[in-house]
């Protein structure tokens, strides 16, 4: 299920409102498209400077060039993470040669402060993630309190110290736009693998 981000709603309401007044009305007579209208154009992305499970710097402005999924995660969560993770590495088998090539994913872990780069890299390998064209990142608390506000998620840590986060999969595109937001961890990976395709092949 695709999902506006919180801080952008107005932004993307323009943006849809723009677009709607650009797209003609077929003639009832003549051919019609089959294909979809491409992703709205929320804005920037939010940028970041954080650290991979290999400890070396990575910046969201790094993978410009390529389809980016941002997904937020923590590697001791029991309920979303351990779904939408292994949806991904789907997704991940099911792309291909363009996997690493035009799309990337990157996971920011909402528990800098228990996951390390080392423990970061063990949750990626027990899931099969290809760390030829996936990121798991890391960063001080403040770091990464600031950005996942700015990418609309919310989080907390409850009496016995789990952490309460929603979940969504933000879409940026080759030029460093977000375009789409994914709800929840049970989104159709279908659409999610067309959607990176469709923008992959954007120029």
């Amino acid at each position: 299920m695709r999902a506006a981000p919180a801080l952008a709603l107005a932004m993307l309401a323009t943006a849809t409102l723009a677009g709607a007044a650009l797209i003609a009305v077929p003639d009832a007579t003549g051919p019609q498209s089959s294909e979809p209208p491409p992703l709205p154009k929320i804005g920037p992305a939010p940028a970041f400077s954080l650290t991979s499970q290999d400890g070396l710097p990575v910046r969201l402005a790094d993978l410009r060039g390529r389809v980016v999924a941002v997904t937020f995660i923590y590697t001791l969560c029991t309920a979303t993470c351990p779904v939408l993770t292994p949806m991904q590495v789907m997704v991940q088998d099911r792309l291909g040669k363009e996997f690493g090539r035009s799309i990337a994913f990157v996971s920011i872990t909402l528990d800098p402060e228990r996951d390390t780069p080392e423990l970061l890299k063990l949750y990626a390998q027990a899931y099969g993630a290809d760390l030829g064209g996936w990121t798991f990142l890391t960063g001080s608390l403040e770091e990464i309190r600031d950005l996942a506000a700015r990418y609309g998620i919310y989080n907390s840590e409850d009496a016995s110290g789990a952490l309460d986060h929603s979940l969504l999969t933000s879409l940026v595109d080759r030029r460093g736009l977000l375009r789409v937001q994914y709800l929840g961890a049970r989104f159709d990976p279908e659409e999610f693998r067309h959607d990176l395709l469709s923008l992959a092949k954007e120029r």
